[in-house]
């Protein structure tokens, strides 16, 4: 069994393959295949951007460049 894995800031989740409407009163699986072809998409896109800049991250920690005072 695979943990659930959150979509960040949203109500839903993905559990074993299946995505998951989350609330207060308990979940529901989402069963519209356009929606949950958007949710693929979403989640996705958000896995690339993490490691984007999970690896922006890394480069300047070993970049040679002088601080900049830690100025942006």
């Amino acid at each position: 069994m695979s943990a659930p894995t959150p979509l960040p800031r949203s109500p839903v989740v993905l559990r074993e393959g299946r995505w998951w409407l989350v609330g207060r009163a308990g979940s529901i699986p989402a069963s519209d295949p356009a929606f949950t072809a958007v949710l693929d998409d979403f989640a996705q896109v958000m896995a690339a951007a993490d490691r984007a800049v999970a690896d922006l991250r890394a480069r300047l920690s070993t970049s040679s460049v002088p601080d900049a005072g830690g100025q942006r």
